[in-house]
């Protein structure tokens, strides 16, 4: 948990005092009103928490503070600490401005098109560019400089970059010299804890090797983060991964309810599923479990009087333009889940990725994930209109959005039985 901010951190979009939220991947703090405007970019720009009323992984939060101590902001607003730009009428907002269009339009700017940060000189060859930064990346992640690294990612640097020569990723590099921000760093940028090196060694075994268990046993976490997150959400526990436990499959507490043919053609189709289509569609249910838990937290830490409007709710995931329209449109048709039936999507999304480590020999077929969606919708008759709508900015209403999607504790009581490993 976080401790006590000290008075002098201000938000890092606006300067206002006393940051409660934290962008993850930015290594900023941010005011709630800022944060409103974070959340409706999606997580692929920026990953919020609250620094008070969200779990945080100790190292993760260390690494974040890190960063913001160390100035990690200058990266996002780098052009703007010249004089030039003030004199040019370029400017960042500031406590007083409206959240909409100034706020929102500041952040944009500064996190969606990246307008401030410094740019390389132009190369005919972007490819060669980002490899050499990716290169500078392995180097550094064995030394404690985070905002190094995080500028090299932001300016393009892969966090899973295989070392041609080297044989292994900035990971395995991070993993052997026991930097445990780094590899926390590396993590929130999309390394994976078990890519294997030339030599067959994944990062975890690295970390084991070198005495580095803290590192080690965060690195196994991060290993089973999706699948642990969504376990947490629906029964409140997490798996013991130190004593080889990677799962746990809560069980609904009205099993009958799951016994229909629409259910049961459901899991047949997600256990059809190719594991790229798989590990997509548990992605994006692990977004939509994040929207609805930061959605919990932002209703219960508001002035109900004057914040939660309209422009402050976020009733669907934010469209990723790096996605297919298709796949966007699934993503935001998840919020149209009620409690029951998104909580039976968790279930076998966790059963299925726990049979798929296994090596059972199910998988391998290219039904649309679609399909599963509306198969899974259609127990309720929810999905009636799917086919008749083209535009995914009208997919979820207001009505489908209330507050019984949070699963809140009293929820999960009342939703699921005893949970099995």
């Amino acid at each position: 948990m976080s401790k006590r901010l000290r008075s002098s951190e201000v938000c890092a979009d606006c300067s206002g005092p006393d940051p409660s939220w934290a962008s993850v991947n930015r290594g900023t703090f941010i005011c709630d009103e800022c944060c409103s405007v974070h959340r409706s970019l999606g997580r692929h720009i920026s990953q919020v928490r609250h620094l008070k009323h969200t779990p945080w992984p100790p190292t993760l939060l260390q690494m974040v503070e890190t960063l913001y101590n160390n100035g990690a902001n200058s990266i996002w607003e780098h052009s703007l600490l010249d004089p030039a730009s003030i004199l040019s009428g370029r400017r960042k907002a500031n406590p007083q401005d409206k959240v909409h269009p100034n706020k929102a339009e500041f952040i944009k700017a500064k996190y969606q098109m990246l307008a401030f940060v410094h740019r390389l000189p132009c190369r005919d060859d972007d490819s060669v560019t980002a490899k050499d930064l990716s290169k500078q990346l392995h180097s550094s992640v064995r030394t404690g400089n985070l905002e190094t690294c995080l500028r090299l990612l932001s300016l393009g640097a892969q966090a899973n970059f295989f070392h041609p020569e080297k044989g292994n990723t900035p990971l395995h590099v991070a993993s052997k010299a026991g930097q445990i921000l780094q590899a926390e760093l590396l993590a929130v940028y999309g390394a994976d804890p078990g890519t294997q090196d030339s030599s067959g060694k994944t990062p975890v075994d690295y970390a084991r090797q070198g005495g580095h268990h803290e590192l080690a046993e965060r690195l196994v976490e991060i290993q089973y983060e999706l699948t642990d997150r969504l376990a947490f959400y629906l029964c409140g526990r997490k798996p013991d991964h130190k004593n080889g436990q990677h799962f746990i499959i809560p069980q609904m507490a009205d099993s009958s309810l799951d016994l229909s043919e629409l259910a049961k053609a459901a899991k047949k189709k997600l256990q059809s599923l190719s594991n790229h289509l798989f590990e997509e569609l548990a992605m994006d249910v692990y977004d939509e479990v994040d929207r609805r838990e930061t959605d919990a937290v932002w209703l219960a830490t508001q002035n109900h009087s004057t914040l939660v409007t309209e422009t402050t709710v976020v009733p669907f995931l934010p469209v990723n333009p790096e996605y297919s329209s298709t796949r966007n449109q699934g993503r935001q048709k998840l919020a149209r889940f009620n409690a029951h039936e998104f909580a039976t999507l968790v279930i076998d999304i966790l059963s299925d990725a726990k049979r798929r480590q296994q090596g059972s020999p199910l998988s391998g077929s290219k039904d649309n994930v679609e399909l599963i969606l509306k198969t899974i919708s259609n127990q309720h008759s929810i999905e009636s209109q799917d086919n008749d709508q083209p535009d995914y900015d009208s997919v979820a209403s207001d009505e489908e959005t209330d507050l019984e999607a949070t699963a809140s504790k009293a929820h999960r009581q009342k939703l699921l039985g005893n949970d099995a490993n």
